[in-house]
């Protein structure tokens, strides 16, 4: 056995489970209930890491207020759960471009086609942080559900070297990544139902925990008032009467009067929000949103604070 082998065997993500055989022998019925089962235990897995993501937030919050960036890093499942969690915080939060972005081994292409030789190079995650510069503004989030995929190791231990907060995320106690990072979340979702296969437990926790983290950074961002998607992006019909029906929602008005607001204020969902709310104009409302850095209820109050609870 070798040392890779001898590794892999420790892992709880990698172990055969007895009460499973003759799983290939079992109905749809039966496969589909199996399954459900099995997954029913990730959101308990995810809730008692609270703690590691709370303080996984409040690392990403500090590092975006100083105007750094979320980078994700992985290979596999995680790496394109990274991809797919940074592409959709433009359109539900508002990000600039690139203030959360995604490194995944073997690059674009391997979003829709498996680059599996590509996680075993520390050496291109090196390169791709290089290529992007990253630095002591930034925090870097490694996802990997072994704990010790060596391209997520190389990117913790890269970003850790150019002065970024490190977070990592892994579904086995312990991990490599663990004791290369700041903050550790260990979702430990045990054995798969189909061994080693970790897209299925270790993924569904992944994305749970990844879409926590940013939501809950936004939240504390000031991406949102009450619980309304403030920041959205109006960029399709879909969106657009979203936008209206948001701006009715916090405000009262009638679905024409928003709509006008959101006309005058160029489709900005906030600067509707403030003009309204506050009763003053949407140039008006624009600055007091620039003063408070964004955040709707401190521009409605007429404040420029910018506090977020902790």
């Amino acid at each position: 056995m070798t040392d890779l082998d001898h590794e892999l065997a420790q892992l709880a993500t990698e172990r055969t489970r007895p009460e499973l055989s003759g799983l290939d022998t079992r109905s749809t019925r039966d496969l589909v209930a199996a399954i459900a089962e099995d997954d029913a235990g990730v959101p308990a897995a995810v809730a008692a890491a609270s703690d590691a993501i709370t303080a996984a937030v409040d690392v990403v919050v500090e590092r975006l207020e100083r105007g750094g960036r979320l980078v994700y890093a992985g290979a596999g499942t995680p790496g394109r759960l990274g991809v797919l969690d940074a592409a959709e915080c433009v359109p539900t939060f508002g990000t600039e471009p690139g203030q959360v972005t995604a490194l995944l081994a073997g690059g674009v292409d391997a979003m829709t086609a498996s680059r599996e030789g590509a996680e075993d190079d520390p050496g291109a995650a090196a390169e791709a942080l290089a290529d992007i510069e990253i630095g002591a503004d930034d925090v870097l989030v490694a996802i990997t559900a072994s704990g010790r995929t060596p391209y997520a190791l190389g990117a913790a231990e890269t970003a850790r070297e150019s002065g970024a907060a490190t977070i990592g995320i892994s579904n086995n106690a312990g991990s490599r990544l663990s004791s290369l990072v700041d903050v550790a979340i260990e979702v430990c979702t045990g054995p798969e139902i189909i061994a080693g296969s970790t897209r299925m437990k270790a993924g569904t926790a992944q994305k749970l925990v990844l879409n926590t983290l940013t939501t809950a950074s936004m939240i504390r961002l000031g991406k949102t008032y009450d619980n309304l998607m403030v920041d959205v992006q109006a960029t399709n019909d879909k969106l657009r009467s979203r936008a209206q029906r948001i701006v009715v929602e916090a405000t009262g008005v009638s679905p024409d009067v928003a709509a006008d607001t959101l006309a005058a204020a160029g489709g900005h969902v906030k600067t509707a929000i403030v003009a309204l709310l506050a009763e003053i104009d949407v140039a008006e409302a624009r600055n007091r949103l620039a003063a408070c850095a964004g955040r709707v209820r401190n521009a409605v109050d007429g404040g420029s604070g910018a506090e977020t609870p902790t």
